[in-house]
């Protein structure tokens, strides 16, 4: 799948068979985050490859936001440092990963942003550390129909030269 096709069809994914993640797919997903350019090349992130059922189950247990996390056979956290540009390059690493995951048919969706303090002391992340977000990867459970998003149309979101000015 290209670039453009991965974005077009990407959907939160919030249901997970229990069939494993290949290890060699596993490596592309934290490949893409390690590869993802950052603010002065200074890399601000940290990836948690979680696959131990009881520690999913209990990631699942905390994170309000994700508790379909327990299903999934796969989760990475990303910690980041406490700087300036942190949560925008990991963003943007979170991003590759989710893409990165999607080409290959494995679904994802950001779990957390708020109360994640006991997720962070579970995986042991370093009290000068943030935990960003937990992302569960896995096969969907149930058959998506890939690109069905609504959104809004171009002319509502992008402007030509100045703002207000149509974009076509």
């Amino acid at each position: 799948m290209d670039v453009f096709e991965a974005v077009k069809s990407v959907l939160a994914v919030r249901g997970y068979q229990s069939k494993p993640v290949p290890h060699d797919v596993i490596i592309r997903i934290v490949e893409a985050g390690r590869l993802t350019g950052s603010a002065m090349n200074s890399q601000p992130w940290h990836f948690i490859v979680v696959q131990e059922p009881a520690t999913l189950r209990q990631l699942g247990a905390l994170a309000r936001s994700g508790p379909y996390t327990s299903q999934a056979p796969l989760a990475i956290a990303v910690a980041i440092t406490k700087s300036n540009f942190a949560v925008s390059d990991a963003s943007r690493a979170i991003q590759s990963m989710i893409l990165t995951a999607w080409a290959e048919g494995v679904g994802s969706n950001w779990v957390g942003f708020n109360g994640m303090d006991e997720v962070k002391s579970l995986l042991g992340i370093p009290e000068e550390m943030e935990l960003l977000a937990l992302l569960p990867f896995g096969y969907p459970a149930e058959e998506k129909s890939k690109g069905m998003k609504k959104r809004k149309p171009v002319g509502e979101i992008a402007s030509s030269e100045k703002y207000g000015q149509a974009f076509e």
